[in-house]
């Protein structure tokens, strides 16, 4: 039991700190390719969405690579940082940030976009600067789509398997996810174990899109849209 807890902790502490970043750094990001025009906006938003169709144990491979004391920033991070982030939390960290990006940046640059103009106009006319625009009119009115790439940012963390296996290995308490286990169970044919897992990420998978789907009904009757 005390493996059992320690495993899903590893694995919600993980989605927490991924989302949080996520947040932090797909607001931005969101809001620059939704308003501004520049000629290598295809190039970010091909790198932004390149997760999406990318097998996960590739992403996890060049990461591997890339953080490896061999290669430049591998050693650099290791020669002047102390830093060393294949196999730790750190490691599997940073890869699940990239792999979700598109998860929360998509739903969020959809807010932006479909945000009635007339709204943005109004707030200009009025004085107000463009920060003051994103955080007192437009953030408080897609709500929804913030909620949904919370979650989806969320849950598609809480289930990753591929980058962190090739990243993080499998470490107890360190790197050693649920969806680790519960592979390493089937392989040993322990099914039973491995339901428990399983289980437990399927019911929180499915308690976290009933939670948007009533959050999202009800921002949604107060948004000025």
């Amino acid at each position: 039991m005390e493996e059992y807890l320690e495993t899903l902790l590893l694995t919600c502490q993980l989605a927490f700190c991924t989302t949080f970043i996520l947040v932090i750094v797909s607001i931005p990001l969101a809001y620059g390719l939704a308003f501004f025009r520049f000629r290598i906006k295809p190039i970010i938003e091909a790198l932004i969405s390149l997760p999406l169709v990318l097998p996960p144990t590739v992403l996890g491979f060049y990461l591997l690579v890339t953080f490896s004391p061999e290669n430049m920033l591998g050693h650099w991070l290791e020669k002047y940082l102390h830093v060393s982030l294949n196999f730790t939390f750190a490691g599997i960290l940073i890869g699940s940030t990239i792999y979700s990006l598109p998860f929360m940046v998509h739903p969020i640059q959809a807010g932006f976009e479909n945000f009635p103009s007339i709204l943005l106009d109004a707030s200009y006319t009025l004085g107000k600067s463009r920060m003051t625009t994103l955080w007192k009119v437009i953030l408080p009115n897609i709500k929804p789509s913030l909620l949904s790439g919370i979650v989806l940012a969320f849950a598609h963390t809480m289930g990753e398997f591929g980058v962190i296996l090739m990243i993080g290995g499998n470490i107890p308490g360190e790197t050693r996810v649920a969806s680790i286990v519960i592979y390493d169970l089937v392989e040993d044919l322990k099914y039973k174990q491995a339901n428990q897992y399983a289980l437990a990420l399927l019911l929180f998978s499915f308690v976290l899109l009933i939670a948007l789907y009533r959050l999202s009904r009800r921002t949604q009757s107060h948004t000025l849209f």
